[in-house]
């Protein structure tokens, strides 16, 4: 069926809905249906010896896994998490003092890819790019500094999270720094302006029939999630539809993005995942949203290409990738695909058969 995209939402306190709307009612959540094996996604130790091989073979098999022993400070995802659910707790009227602008990007709101659906999500969220002050102190006019280091302090930790991954990631591939055009003299992969994006999923009354989050994937390079000890991130897996993310005390979910599928030339393909919701408790997320430079142009390493394996993408800016995503939604990759694999491969991150309504 086609999608008739739905208006602009109205802020509904969903903390406080006894009945699920009709407007919010997903008669068929999509055409995957939730996996009933012991799947479970790959769990890493980065302080491992051999984590290395592990990272490459997760992201080749499922695009996704979680980490422990990360290296980020324990009580700063706790203060995180305990600021997250402050922010989302304040009544509607003052979160919507920093709603998103119709063209911006930062602020509270709804999540952006609702557009693309013709039922509203059972969720709220607040993104940051760049500095949380202006938003921040429209939602605390006398107690916004306290959140704003801690982002800040959040965010500095992650990127060093964020570095050393990326370079166990295209340690897998055999790239080095000399493969890479964005490496600055110590070594650090230079990026741009990173995003967070904050999520609330408010426990649902009828969760069967509601979606916090639609299937989609990630505009990034990598994307790393700390969720609270709630379930409800589920990644579609081969063969086995949606496998549920189990959280893990202290462990935090990394997945491949898609402009990491297209440095990879797809060998690493970005994990198409969505955020489902219960009837009892509610779920938080924070997403370091992570990606190049915004004047680097991305496409397959030239190591990872000869006359087999062709160039499977066109180069690309993350913002005019984001410019596609934006108008085309899970098309993207297709759209910026060069030619079909030799070997028949078609790509399996054009996901355009989500079903709603």
């Amino acid at each position: 069926m086609s999608l008739k995209p739905l208006d602009s939402p109205k802020h509904l306190d969903l903390n406080s809905m006894k009945e699920l709307p009709d407007s919010y009612a997903w008669s068929t959540v999509d055409g995957f249906p939730s996996s009933g094996s012991s799947e479970q996604v790959p769990v890493i130790n980065l302080e491992d010896p051999n984590a290395i091989k592990h990272v490459g073979h997760a992201c080749k098999t499922w695009g996704v896994f979680q980490l422990i022993n990360h290296g980020i400070p324990i009580d700063l995802l706790v203060n995180m998490e305990a600021s997250g659910k402050k922010l989302f707790s304040l009544p509607i009227q003052q979160k919507l003092k920093a709603a998103r602008s119709p063209d911006g990007v930062s602020g509270y709101g709804v999540a952006p890819i609702s557009s693309f659906f013709p039922k509203h999500m059972w969720s709220e969220g607040f993104t940051i790019i760049g500095s949380p002050y202006e938003h921040a102190r429209k939602l605390w006019p006398r107690g916004y500094r306290n959140f704003c280091d801690l982002i800040e302090e959040y965010k500095k930790e992650m990127n060093k999270l964020a570095n050393r991954l990326m370079w166990l990631i295209l340690g897998s591939l055999g790239i080095t720094k000399g493969d890479i055009n964005w490496v600055g003299p110590s070594g650090e992969l230079k990026e741009a302006s990173p995003a967070l994006q904050l999520n609330s999923y408010p426990a649902c009354p009828d969760p069967d029939r509601a979606m916090g989050l639609a299937a989609h994937t990630d505009s990034t390079l990598l994307t790393i999630l700390h969720q609270n000890n709630t379930s409800g991130l589920q990644v579609q897996r081969e063969g086995f539809g949606w496998v549920t993310v189990k959280p893990i005390a202290g462990a935090l979910v990394v997945n491949v993005g898609d402009l990491l599928h297209i440095l990879s030339n797809g060998l690493y393909s970005s994990v198409l995942h969505r955020a489902i919701v219960n009837r009892t408790q509610h779920r938080l997320s924070i997403a370091y949203l992570y990606g190049p430079p915004s004047n680097v142009r991305i496409s397959p390493l030239s190591k990872l290409t000869d006359n087999v394996h062709p160039p499977l993408y066109r180069s690309v800016t993350w913002s005019e990738y984001l410019g596609t995503k934006a108008k085309h939604f899970n098309k993207a990759l297709s759209l910026v695909r060069l030619c079909v694999p030799m070997n028949g491969f078609v790509d399996a991150n054009d996901h355009n058969s989500v079903l709603v309504g």
